[in-house]
């Protein structure tokens, strides 16, 4: 399975490095470390706290005012596979987005939990909000 950085994660969380440290540091997700030294997360331990962290009301730091972007990336939180469909969770810091798409693409994609992806939205319709 795949792991990540504390930076990695932090990006994936939608935090800084500093908050994702924290975290860390206070046993709210696991770590361990590799040949170098560094922090890793593994890709399921990241996946399970992402969706922790969401259900608690997101992040701790301010989210940043921005128009919303097309580009989503997170990492896959669940995959449901039927005959012909699939379902595919994606937590990209705050928000969980749910795809539908062919079974075949997500194993052509070789899609597993834990690990990074990118969610790209297509609208017609642009929303602009300010907090």
């Amino acid at each position: 399975m795949q792991s990540y950085t504390i930076g990695q994660a932090a990006r994936l969380l939608g935090v800084s490095p500093d908050t994702a440290r924290r975290w860390a540091d206070a046993g709210r997700v696991a770590t361990h470390r590799d040949e170098a030294g560094r922090r890793l997360i593994d890709g399921g331990d990241l996946a399970a706290f992402s969706v922790e962290l969401a259900k608690a009301g997101g992040a701790e730091e301010d989210p940043p005012r921005t128009s919303v972007r097309n580009a989503f990336p997170g990492i896959v939180t669940a995959i449901k596979l039927g005959d012909v469909a699939a379902q595919v969770e994606i937590q990209a810091g705050p928000h969980r987005l749910v795809s539908l798409l062919t079974r075949e693409a997500v194993e052509e994609l070789g899609l597993e939990v834990g690990m990074e992806a990118t969610a790209r939205v297509k609208s017609t319709n642009v929303h602009i909000d300010r907090t």
